[in-house]
Order: C-alpha cells, then structure tokens, then sequence
C-alpha cells in the first residue's frame, strides 16, 4: 500500500508538472547546462528552500492516503518519512526513506530539465537538491526535531516591469520568477539549544537572511547577439544590453535615448523571526495552520548590509 500510494502521487504529479509547464517549451536530446554563475546563485537557494520544505500536493496525498504524518514541518522528505514510520520502519529507516525518496523526487524534475531545449540537468541545482534534504534528514536523525529552518519572504519590485517575460508578466508569475523580489532565511532556534529550564522565548528565532537586486537577466556577462537575435527589444520597443564580458552591469535604452543601468549585488540581512510549531495552541487547526505557513519568514525589524551601500535598517522587513 505504502509503494503503491506513494508511487501514485510521484508519477500524477510529474505528468502533471509535464503538462503545466514543460508542455509549453521546446524540447531537445537530454544536455548538461552550467547555471551556477546566474541569478548570484538565488535559483540554488529556491533549490534547496523547495527541497527541505512543504509541498501541500504532498501533504495532501499523504492525507488522503492515510498515512501517520508527523505535524512539523511537512514537507517531501518529512511526510515520505512519516508513512515509512506508519509502515512499519524504524525512525532511523524512515528518515532514509524519506531523505532519498525526496531527493529521487526532486533529482527527476532536474532530469526533465536535462531534456528542456531553454535548460539541462543542472549540476548546481543538484547539489542545492541534497543539501536542502541534507540539512532535514540530518537534524531529524540527530535532534529529533528542526533547529535550523529554511524560508521564504518575498516584496514585489520594479524590475518585472522591465522585463516582464523574465521576471513575470503578474503578480503570481514575479512571485516565482523575480530573484529581486525574493529573500531566503536560515532561521535558527535558540532555545532548542540552551537547557530545557531556560527562560528564551521557545517560538522566537534568529535569521540569517540572503537575498540579491539589481538582476534583469540571468548573469550580467550575457551577450545578446543581434545578428540572430530576431527580436532583440525590450517590451516597450527598448533595447537590452548586457554589456561586457565580465561586467555586473545591464542597461536599457529607452526609445528616447536615455539609459537605465543596473547593477548586481548581494544582500544580507539579520533579523529575527517564529516558529510557528514552538506556539501552544490546543486547536488542531491552528495547528495546522502553523506548520503550513512556517516555510515563510514572518516580517520583523531588520538589518541590512551590502557592499555598495554599508548598513540600513528596515522597520519591518519582507
């Protein structure tokens, strides 16, 4: 029952991937593509975010497969872990069978990658795969529970605008596509590592923020070749220009002359944070609620950094 449930979630929901998104592009025979330079490497933190994470299809599935799912953190590997669990196995061969179940999982998307003619098997986005599973399986074997978590927050910005076919045409599509936009946290508990009898908040954590701006394409060394580019403009009729070999540097021109420049750079952030599962609630659904939503980083006071401008403070980040 426990390979033929999980069997059946893992195929529908590829085909289904298939079909909502691949469907769409151009395929090719199956290439490697070295990615590892673009976006200052924010699509490897998405990577390992999605990884280590919940996905509410599986949870769903699992659900309705009547498996023992664990209350923290359901996520792929989490919930694989927990049927095992429910099955039979051993804590210790759950967290295994959960740990390579997530990474086949995940490991044959890339795949599906590798035969994409706009991508390939990326060997970065692999190994952002087994240390998102790595950083689960590990506390779990080890703690018995998540010190270290990852999440998400995400700000809308104005670079979509510029190319909206990139950075997403709406809301939802920039949510997914627009690096700009996004921040992925290392949320640390101290509690969990003081002694039972001390008086630190239990729900109140430490992050450890990485984000990145300044990103109109994938890296700021892409050379547009206009002698095969048949539509080389912007989406007002403005020409994109990534300049130099080497450069962090993009610019648009606007029809009238003017220049937009666009530098990259990288953020880091201190700020601090919940865990939504440390909250006592006696409500099963709140309970719910809490392990659903503790993959996003709650909005708190912050301190920035990055090198072209020093220090800033935000009194409430996203």
């Amino acid at each position: 029952m426990l390979v033929g449930s999980v069997g059946t979630f893992t195929g529908g929901s590829l085909i289904l991937l298939d079909q909502l998104w691949y469907k769409q592009y151009a395929t090719s025979s199956f290439h490697f593509y070295n990615d590892n330079t673009q976006w200052c490497q924010m699509d490897k933190c998405g990577h390992a975010f999605s990884t280590y994470n919940s996905a509410a299809l599986v949870l769903k599935a699992l659900e309705w497969a009547n498996f023992e799912v664990p209350l923290t953190n359901p996520n792929i590997t989490h919930l694989t872990s927990g049927a095992a669990k429910w099955a039979g196995f051993t804590r210790k061969q759950s967290i295994i069978i959960g740990e390579v179940y997530g990474l086949l999982y995940l490991s044959t998307i890339e795949v599906l990658d590798g035969f994409s003619a706009g991508w390939g098997f990326s060997w970065g986005d692999e190994l952002a795969n087994i240390g998102g599973g790595l950083l689960f399986s590990s506390q779990q074997y080890y703690w018995k529970e998540q010190r270290l978590r990852l999440k998400f927050s995400y700000h809308p910005t104005t670079y979509a605008a510029d190319r909206p076919t990139i950075l997403g045409s709406n809301a939802v599509e920039s949510l997914i596509k627009d690096y700009n936009g996004q921040t992925y946290w290392l949320s640390v508990n101290p509690s969990s590592f003081l002694k039972k009898d001390s008086k630190f908040p239990k729900w109140l954590n430490i992050s450890f923020g990485y984000g990145a701006t300044g990103m109109i394409s994938g890296k700021g060394n892409q050379i547009i070749d206009y002698s095969t580019n048949t539509n080389p403009s912007g989406p007002n009729g403005n020409t994109i220009s990534f300049g130099p070999d080497g450069s962090q540097t993009s610019e648009i021109i606007n029809k009238d002359g003017s220049i937009q420049t666009f530098t990259r750079y990288r953020l880091y952030y201190l700020s601090l944070d919940l865990d939504l599962t440390k909250i006592k609630t006696k409500s099963k659904l709140l309970k719910g609620v809490f392990n659903v939503f503790n993959c996003f980083k709650i909005p708190f006071p912050t301190v920035e950094w990055n090198r072209p401008h020093g220090f800033s403070f935000h009194a409430l980040y996203f």
